[in-house]
């Protein structure tokens, strides 16, 4: 296998790919034009078979096995949806996988692999996040002969993600002026812009990583790949602690600029997109439109493919996709308030301190008789983020006592 992607790599795998991938829309955005002044183009793959990109890299890597090496077996690790890549192909080039996922995975994709990989393919959870099942997949990759299939430190994965920027280059009358590309190992990015610099240098190739996992951007700074010591997981499909050794020589050449997105402000364009637009993403799917607002003056009256990478939430997890947007927007707070024992001490806060718009979305509180005060747990919600200085105003001038929870403290990681 060669060791350097190239723009011929990726239109081979192209080849081997058209009839089996769909060649996913690429939809001109009424919305987020008229939002950003520009021609903003949304390319789908969350209308990708199985729902991502990821099939494209997954499937070129498999198809390239030997005769030998398919009799062997493949092994990977993956957070989702690399994982539905490599089953939906191990079941149509009927090679046996084993596919390791950390055990938080969303339901809905642990079911996903399981009905596309079918007899093929043995699903194993373990680990919290994506590295540690990464070294479990390897171990047994190691110990049983098997082949490794990385979701994005691969050459050949690399030249297949890179089909999805052949096709948007294809798609256009002309070609894009800013391409913006969600980064998690750096897979799809790298491959991207492989193809697209080599067909106009003047494109921009903008990554965007959560502001809670930023392993690319904090590579690119130290010249060197970098281990994160700590991540936010929330936006799983992006969740990388270590990028690929290949994808950072890539992104470091290739790459004009790196955003960081606040997961918030992730679950706010989600709803925005299925309210709006009737798309339903995964939280990594929304990065790069997300990252608009960060660029706004530097597109305008430019055409602009933000790359919709994949639609496989589970829907179990829109509660929490709701209060981080509220919680972003500056719509919903916690409190912890100290109220009297005394009878009518709710009945002053609801009439004196919470204001017409206002609304309590949560209230925990025991009473305990042999204390004049007892602490409650309070959340509320807001119906426009300038009531919040009112809001405190009005405590305050009551005299209650209170300590508003920081998002940074365990018991607001609790709460959302």
């Amino acid at each position: 296998m060669k060791n350097k992607l190239s723009q011929k790599m990726v239109e081979e795998a192209y080849e081997r790919l058209k009839n089996v991938v769909t060649m996913t829309p690429l939809q001109l955005n009424v919305r987020l034009s008229k939002k950003y002044e520009a021609y903003v183009y949304l390319k789908r793959e969350d209308l990708q078979l199985v729902r991502s990109y990821k099939l494209r890299g997954a499937y070129n890597r498999i198809s390239l096995l030997t005769a030998k090496e398919r009799v062997r077996g493949v092994v990977c690790a993956s957070a989702g949806n690399h994982a539905q890549g490599m089953a939906f192909s191990c079941a149509k080039l009927k090679v046996n996988g084993t596919i390791y996922m950390p055990k938080n995975t969303p339901k809905q994709k642990v079911e996903r692999v399981r009905v596309l990989g079918g007899k093929w393919v043995k699903m194993v959870l373990l680990g919290d996040t994506f590295d540690e099942a990464n070294t479990y997949a390897k171990k047994y990759c190691d110990q049983s002969k098997k082949i490794f299939v990385h979701p994005f430190d691969d050459i050949l994965v690399m030249a297949g993600q890179g089909t999805v920027g052949l096709e948007i280059m294809n798609q256009l009358e002309k070609y894009p002026d800013v391409i913006v590309v969600p980064v998690g190992g750096g897979g799809l990015l790298s491959g991207l812009s492989t193809y697209v610099k080599a067909k106009d240098s003047s494109v921009k190739i903008i990554g965007v990583e959560p502001a809670g996992a930023p392993s690319m951007s904090q590579s690119l700074m130290a010249n060197k790949v970098v281990t994160l010591e700590k991540m936010d997981k929330f936006i799983d499909g992006a969740a990388v602690k270590t990028v690929g050794t290949f994808t950072f020589e890539v992104a470091k050449k290739f790459t004009d600029k790196i955003l960081l997105v606040e997961e918030g402000r992730v679950c706010e364009e989600m709803i925005s997109l299925y309210q709006s637009d009737g798309i339903v993403t995964e939280p990594a799917g929304a990065l790069s439109i997300s990252a608009l607002d960060q660029i706004k003056n530097e597109i305008k009256g430019q055409t602009v493919v933000c790359v919709v990478s994949g639609g496989n939430n589970d829907i179990s997890r829109y509660p929490e996709i709701i209060d981080r947007s509220l919680v972003y927007q500056g719509l919903k707070h916690y409190f912890i308030i100290e109220f009297s024992q005394r009878p009518g001490a709710l009945r002053n806060f609801l009439d004196n301190v919470l204001g017409q718009n206002d609304d309590i979305t949560l209230f925990e509180y025991t009473k305990k008789n042999n204390k004049e005060t007892g602490p409650a747990l309070v959340g509320i919600e807001l119906a426009d983020r300038n009531d919040f200085a009112p809001f405190i105003k009005r405590l305050d001038k009551i005299g209650f006592t209170y300590q508003i929870l920081e998002k940074n403290s365990p018991l607001f990681r609790l709460l959302v």
